[in-house]
């Protein structure tokens, strides 16, 4: 697959990521009315309006906004900051002229630097498109690797930005997180609804009986809400295929001519056992490196495929050693 067909796979996928997200909230909003509907006998479809409007929005918000929102759970500080509070570290302005390097190399606009206050060697990138833009890497990163294996792993992060992976793999970290937000609250309707008891009687009198009815229903939404909020979230982490993660690799190696440098610093990177803790698991799928440690990532077949976010890296690092003419 070359360059133009991963964005235009990327482009699909994304729309198809967020009419599933659309379609599981119209699902549970259509069975809350339903539950009403048993209840009261009278149909009026404030849960689907309701449950429309909230994935909209969220959609949305993860198509625009979805960038600020995993910088800000990872406690990211912008580089300008971070060189600010600490001028004599080196390192960030290594990773300054590097970044200005690689966007010089892709001929892409240079995106907005962040740091991420960990100690494990990791990086993502992450935005809607090369014009909105980010690029983050933890302190263990740079206390880690060298100037060419930073520049090999910066090479990484800026072709997903090339290839438009940084959309998809964005959206889907912000609806994985407003698919568990949903069963919270599902969850939480549920406890303070039925048990509190707070069902209200209905015109009829049948308070008690239909309160009862819509309690199970209720519950019956909200069973439907935790068995599938796992699964649905699977199925967005699925639309990113872990072919992504070969074809940065690649690419990366073409912006730098030098692939051993980008081998090395996976190989350090895995040599690293801690997780990186600043980033969650509904992030994991934007980090070069699988941030909490999976042995499910170095599984092959229909499972691994299914379950893991990155291919098995020993086999990323063989692809990049074979382009170098290099031996493990």
């Amino acid at each position: 697959m070359n360059l133009y067909e991963q964005q235009a796979r990327n482009r699909r996928r994304t729309w198809l990521v967020m009419v599933v997200f659309v379609g599981l909230v119209l699902l549970l909003g259509l069975l809350l009315d339903a539950a009403s509907y048993a209840a009261e006998g009278l149909f009026v479809p404030v849960g689907t309006i309701v449950a429309l409007m909230y994935s909209g929005s969220t959609a949305a918000y993860s198509y625009f906004k979805g960038d600020r929102a995993v910088l800000a759970s990872t406690r990211a500080v912008d580089l300008a900051s971070a060189m600010a509070a600490d001028p004599s570290r080196l390192a960030y302005r290594q990773l300054d002229n590097v970044i200005d390097e690689m966007a010089i190399a892709s001929g892409l606009p240079r995106p907005a630097v962040y740091i991420v206050p960990d100690r494990d060697p990791n990086a993502f990138a992450t935005g809607r498109d090369p014009g909105h833009a980010a690029i983050a890497v933890t302190e263990g990163l740079l206390d880690t690797l060298s100037r060419e294996q930073l520049q090999g792993v910066v090479a990484h992060e800026m072709s997903h930005v090339r290839n438009f992976d940084i959309r998809l793999m964005t959206i889907v970290a912000a609806l994985v997180g407003a698919v568990a937000l949903l069963a919270d609250w599902s969850a939480r309707g549920w406890r303070y609804g039925a048990f509190g008891g707070s069902a209200r009687p209905s015109r009829s009198g049948r308070g008690k009986g239909e309160g009862g009815a819509t309690a199970l229903l209720l519950l019956a939404v909200w069973l439907v809400a935790i068995v599938l909020a796992p699964l649905v979230a699977r199925l967005l982490a699925m639309m990113v295929s872990r072919q992504r993660e070969f074809l940065a690799d690649a690419s990366a190696a073409e912006l730098t001519r030098n692939p051993g440098a980008l081998a090395d610093a996976l190989e350090a990177i895995e040599s690293r056992v801690e997780p990186t803790t600043a980033i969650h698991q509904g992030s994991a799928q934007l980090c070069i490196a699988d941030p909490l440690g999976r042995t499910v990532n170095e599984g092959h077949g229909r499972w691994a495929d299914l379950f893991a976010t990155h291919p098995p890296m020993h086999e990323r690092i063989d692809a990049l050693r074979a382009m170098a003419f290099e031996k493990r």
